[in-house]
């Protein structure tokens, strides 16, 4: 059964090289590496017991949204990046060709 997406925060940890936020006191990622001016979005995680709630969605927008407003090109080297990518056009701008 689907939940209603969570709204989160999420936030920018450079240091970490990752976009995250915490539900239920659990950490939710979006792992990258920058290389020159690419966002190479490597790894999706959400904890099992948080599937479903759109959380993975809103961490890619996120570093998708970053990567838009810094002028970076995103290689979306995680499957669910590139799905996600698939399903919204509107963000081709920011995928590397």
């Amino acid at each position: 059964m689907a939940h209603t997406p969570t709204a989160l925060t999420v936030t920018h940890n450079p240091d970490a090289a990752r976009f995250e936020a915490r539900v239920d006191g659990l950490l939710c990622q979006a792992a990258y590496r920058l290389n020159n001016s690419v966002l190479d979005i490597y790894h999706t995680g959400v904890p099992q017991a948080l599937e479903g709630r759109g959380i993975a969605a809103q961490l890619v927008v996120a570093a998708l949204q970053h990567a838009r407003a810094n002028g970076l090109k995103v290689r979306p080297t995680c499957s669910y990046v590139a799905v996600y990518l698939r399903r919204h056009p509107e963000w081709a701008d920011v995928q590397q060709p």
